[in-house]
């Protein structure tokens, strides 16, 4: 799920679950863990469309979290809801500020839904806040390909994103 900042030096800061969708997606303690094997991620933003795939196992949720944001949110409160969750975060990662908000459906086996709303302060050379919109569909494709390791992201180029060592591993 690459989310593509526009300014000088920041185009393409994808890793997979950056920012609002890391914090969304990585909270173990109150969103349910996705099911082991290979996930589809859909993003759909006014920025385009991307579609990643990512290898998950049961700790690749928990451990993104402390990789991407250990530290460095200061709020993530998240809520169940009747039908789903409900989600608040406000997260610092080098210089950005991202302020979100998110409501997250599915059953975490075999689909989940994200409406992401973020704010983002701080970008290098950009005077404003940016607000992003997104919406992420993410299904279950099954085992996860030969040599793929827990976390591995493969981007719509083909090209593999590891997750740093150490983590998920």
């Amino acid at each position: 799920m690459p989310v593509r900042l526009i300014g000088d030096g920041y185009v393409g800061l994808s890793v997979g679950i950056v920012l609002v969708a890391a914090s969304t997606l990585a909270v173990a303690d109150t969103l349910p863990a996705r099911k082991a094997g290979l996930w589809e991620s859909k993003t759909v933003s006014a920025e385009g469309n991307t579609t990643a795939r990512q290898c998950i196992d049961e700790k690749t949720d928990e451990l993104a979290q402390g990789a991407l944001g250990a530290g460095q949110c200061s709020k993530r409160d998240f809520v169940k809801t009747s039908t789903g969750y409900k989600g608040e975060t406000e997260c610092k990662i080098g210089p950005i500020l991202a302020s979100g908000t998110s409501v997250i459906t599915g059953d975490f086996t075999s689909k989940v839904h994200m409406d992401v709303d973020t704010t983002l302060t701080g970008i290098p050379n950009m005077k404003e806040p940016v607000r992003r919109k997104m919406v992420i569909d993410a299904a279950y494709l099954g085992p996860c390909e030969a040599g793929q390791s827990p976390g591995d992201i493969i981007l719509p180029d083909g090209k593999i994103v590891k997750m740093p060592q150490g983590v998920g591993r």
